[in-house]
C-alpha cells in the first residue's frame, strides 16, 4: 500500500487538471494559431505559463484503485499486476480466467 500522502497528492493533481483543462486548451490553441500576430501568440504563451505545473496531464500518475501502487498498472482495469492476479485467481473479475493448456 502506498503512502496516503502520495495518493492524495495525485488526487489533487487530477482535480487541478480537470479545473484548468478548458483554459489550457483555449490558450494553447491561441498560442499555436499562425493567423495571430507573434505578439498575441506570445501573450497567450505567457498566460499559459501562469497555469500551475501540477495542472498538467503528464504529472498525473496511474495508480491502482485498491492499493495505490504506482507501477505495473493495467489501464483497462485500473489495478496493479499483483492485485489483478489475486482478484483473477479468486474469480472476482468478470470474464477473466486463469489460462491453462
Amino acid at each position: 500500500m502506498s503512502k496516503l500522502s502520495i495518493i492524495e497528492r495525485n488526487k489533487k493533481r487530477i482535480n487541478l487538471y480537470k479545473k484548468f483543462k478548458a483554459k489550457h486548451d483555449k490558450l494553447l490553441k491561441l498560442a499555436n494559431n499562425k493567423k495571430l500576430s507573434p505578439d498575441e501568440q506570445f501573450q497567450a504563451r505567457l498566460k499559459l505559463s501562469k497555469i500551475p505545473r501540477n495542472a498538467s496531464k503528464v504529472r498525473i500518475r496511474n495508480r491502482c484503485v485498491l492499493t495505490g501502487r504506482g507501477r505495473g498498472i493495467y489501464r483497462k482495469f485500473q489495478l496493479s499486476r499483483i492485485t489483478f492476479r489475486e482478484l483473477a485467481a479468486k474469480g472476482q473479475i468478470p470474464g477473466i480466467t486463469k489460462s491453462s493448456w
